[in-house]
């Protein structure tokens, strides 16, 4: 019965572009989805009676499951790049179970050596989102169903934390067990929605012509990429970096700014907040499906990425000039920096292999500039507990919202006008 069901489905998804868009876009937004369920409500957490070493104890989990997610982006950089189909959903099963699994060591073993298994927990989780994303890439309507996929980041993070702190404010329910507790919550919409996937037909021979065959990449293959578009690619991993650094504080650290500015009571916030970001990013986002040409819409998403970081700078000197409240900041200034940030996981290098015509897939470039972008993540956590111990959390954002947004306008600014200089020499018109 259950094969007979998913042949059909495989069928129809095959005889309808849109069926299949919306099939794929609502499984693979449910997986990610799931996928923070067991990644971030440890976060709504604030651990104040714990220390270790003289550190935050929440720094400390902070830091081993962003090590732990690194290394899994260093790996995945060639393991995703070279993974075969009928090995994706295997693999994305199997790293969110044992993510699971180390949320229940989580909560059995004590303080402070529980600490390793938020390093495990990290560790298999770095990998889903280039498993996921290999069923969208190379179609006609990837921006749409990416842009569905990559809005889960926004959605799912304030979410996940949602439930965590709602269980903390109404049950009694220790700190450690929370996470576990949370992730059960996801465990059977993960399960429906790795079945849907599991029938997503391959890209056909439209999408193929459209926007070029992927296929797993080489160690030859990876050697060329780097030899052609290397000097163009190093500003991008560097603004990514960035991007990532402010992305993942923003999710990390959320809890100790709305305590900070007056929210303290609201298990809400996260999900009332994330949610008007989440729809606005999606919109924007998924617009770029109706632009045909590879080139123009490779261009325009650098000119995106600058527009999300005007927003977020100007947003951020208004909240310090004091003509923005608390919230009215965080939803602008948020918004901006996932302008800026999400492109680059389901619209550039997208529209870049597509432009080009690279031999390869999505998957290695993304996960070359993820890996960079968490090493980056763990550096600043390290700077400001040791060095900046004092700096407030209000301060500390404004500071990296400022910063980040200067810098991140130049190098794309530079990029975009390499790539364009590329593209007349080349004479790249796709």
């Amino acid at each position: 019965m259950d094969n007979q069901l998913g042949h059909r489905l495989k069928n129809k998804m095959k005889q309808s572009p849109a069926f299949l868009m919306l099939v794929v876009s609502f499984a693979s937004f449910t997986v990610y989805t799931c996928m923070y369920g067991f990644r971030k409500p440890y976060t709504a957490g604030v651990y104040e009676q714990w220390t270790f070493l003289g550190l935050s104890y929440k720094v400390c989990l902070v830091i081993a499951q962003v090590v732990g997610y690194m290394i899994s982006k260093f790996i995945g950089i060639r393991i995703i790049s070279t993974m075969d189909v009928k090995y994706r959903i295997q693999g994305i099963f199997s790293c969110i179970a044992l993510a699971w699994f180390s949320l229940f060591l989580f909560g059995i073993i004590p303080a402070p050596y529980n600490i390793i298994c938020m390093f495990l927990n990290g560790l298999p989780l770095g990998m889903v989102f280039g498993m996921v994303f290999s069923f969208l890439e190379g179609r006609r309507t990837t921006e749409i169903m990416g842009a569905v996929l990559v809005s889960s980041f926004i959605f799912a993070s304030g979410l996940a934390k949602s439930i965590g702190k709602w269980l903390l404010l109404n049950f009694n329910i220790h700190d450690f067990w929370m996470p576990f507790i949370a992730g059960a919550f996801f465990v059977i919409p993960v399960l429906i929605s790795l079945w849907f996937l599991h029938h997503t037909p391959l890209p056909d021979r439209e999408d193929i012509k459209k926007r070029s065959e992927r296929k797993p990449m080489t160690q030859k293959d990876r050697s060329a990429f780097f030899m052609q578009f290397g000097y163009l690619l190093l500003p991008i991993v560097i603004s990514y970096t960035l991007f990532t650094i402010v992305r993942d504080f923003s999710e990390d650290f959320a809890n100790e700014l709305w305590i900070e500015t007056g929210y303290k009571e609201n298990a809400g916030i996260f999900f009332q907040t994330s949610s008007v970001v989440a729809v606005f990013v999606l919109i924007v986002i998924g617009s770029f499906f109706t632009i045909k040409s590879n080139r123009q819409a490779f261009l325009y998403t650098h000119l995106l990425v600058i527009a999300g970081l005007i927003i977020t700078l100007a947003a951020t000197l208004l909240y310090n000039g004091q003509q923005l409240n608390p919230l009215q900041w965080m939803v602008c200034s948020t918004t901006g920096l996932y302008l800026a940030y999400l492109p680059f996981n389901c619209l550039y290098f997208e529209r870049m292999i597509s432009t080009y015509a690279i031999k390869g897939n999505v998957g290695f470039v993304m996960y070359l500039a993820d890996a960079f972008g968490y090493l980056g993540t763990v550096f600043v956590l390290l700077l400001k507990e040791f060095i900046q111990v004092r700096l407030s959390w209000v301060t500390f954002f404004s500071m990296l919202f400022i910063g980040v947004s200067i810098i991140g306008i130049l190098l794309i600014l530079f990029t975009l006008r390499g790539h364009v200089s590329l593209m007349k020499a080349y004479k790249y018109y796709s």
